[in-house]
């Protein structure tokens, strides 16, 4: 029987276990957005997942949402990652760089008083960002002209050609969670009368058109989606976020791209579990499953067939041996969350493995 433990061949890549980790935004990459030493120690650690996406990072170097995130915009950026490739490879792990821009939720404060980028000219609403002046209204977006798009696409081409010569096994396009690509997919959002805007295929067109650039630097095998069409973080929703997955899974299943995940609110909702089954009808590929998962559940849905792995967040935070502690039934290390994106070591590498505990 397929459970977590078995091993999965996703697009080019062939992984030990089902046990994924999420991408997770920890800050530690410092104001000059260069990955260290300290985040190859990290990603080390956890170098026994199936697979680890790293957390957001920067395809712009304008385009800064969390002070601390890395980047993946230079030759510098590259030979930053480079340390944390070769540290998680030489544990025998696999790495996949999430790339990502934040759109109209950045901040000029963040970005050297560049204005914010969008689909649409107007703010998120509803909260706020923290900038090195404190905590911060977003700002209203400058809407991006349509001869612009062409130089977006190429943020994440240069951004995937780079992932590759850092030493990436793959590299993952970040279309959720109300970012920029999600900015054109979701119909809340995305205003426009465009050639991008209007139509599922339309408001699909950026995202497909930087995920054609990835496949042309990475192969299609080493190329995967992150959507999220029911999480309203960053103030966006979209009125039919069923038709949206079937046509994405649709478009993405015919360029034969390695794994899609769908990133849910909570995987036990009825909507969720309804856009997972369109997903599955539609891309034939590896489908990924993030948001609620325990081990019992996980193992559930990956012994039915609903997916095809699982990827795992808050528990990777505090348990860097999260696949032996499932196989071994053992308690999981709580996380600190009052030191997610503090500098330094304390609540980042410092979390224990099993066999060094007491």
């Amino acid at each position: 029987m397929v459970d977590l433990f078995s091993p999965l061949k996703a697009g080019d890549l062939q992984l030990p276990n089902r046990i994924l980790m999420a991408a997770l935004t920890r800050a530690r990459a410092g104001r000059s957005h260069l990955p260290n030493a300290l985040m190859a120690e990290y990603y080390a650690q956890r170098a026994s997942a199936g697979l680890i996406f790293t957390e957001a990072t920067m395809v712009a170097a304008d385009g800064c949402a969390f002070t601390g995130e890395g980047g993946l915009y230079d030759d510098e950026c590259v030979a930053g990652w480079r340390l944390v490739t070769d540290a998680v490879h030489a544990r025998g792990g696999r790495i996949a760089v999430q790339l990502w821009h934040p759109g109209r939720a950045a901040h000029s404060l963040l970005n050297g008083g560049v204005q914010p980028l969008s689909s649409t000219d107007r703010a998120i609403s509803g909260s706020s960002i923290q900038t090195p002046e404190g905590e911060q209204a977003y700002e209203a977006p400058r809407r991006l002209a349509l001869a612009e798009l062409p130089g977006i696409v190429e943020l994440f081409r240069a951004a995937a050609e780079r992932a590759m010569a850092a030493g990436f096994d793959g590299v993952q396009l970040h279309g959720a969670h109300g970012y920029l690509l999600d900015q054109f997919l979701r119909d809340s959002v995305n205003d426009r009368d465009d050639a991008y805007g209007g139509s599922i295929a339309n408001r699909a067109r950026l995202l497909l058109e930087a995920v054609d650039a990835a496949i042309s630097e990475c192969g299609a095998g080493r190329v995967s989606v992150r959507i999220s069409p029911l999480v309203p973080f960053n103030d966006i929703r979209d009125s039919d976020p069923e038709a949206l997955v079937a046509y994405l899974a649709r478009e993405l299943n015919a360029r034969q791209i390695g794994a899609l995940e769908l990133r849910h609110a909570d995987f036990r909702e009825a909507a969720e579990q309804r856009l997972a089954v369109i997903a599955r009808e539609h891309f034939k590929g590896t489908l990924l499953a993030n948001g609620g998962y325990d081990y019992e559940s996980g193992q559930a849905a990956v012994a039915s067939g609903a997916v095809d792995a699982v990827v795992y967040g808050k528990a990777y935070l505090s348990n860097p041996d999260l696949v032996e502690r499932f196989r071994a039934g053992a308690e999981l290390t709580p996380v600190d969350f009052s030191k997610l994106y503090t500098p330094g070591p304390a609540g980042y590498t410092d979390y224990p493995a099993m066999a060094a505990r007491p």
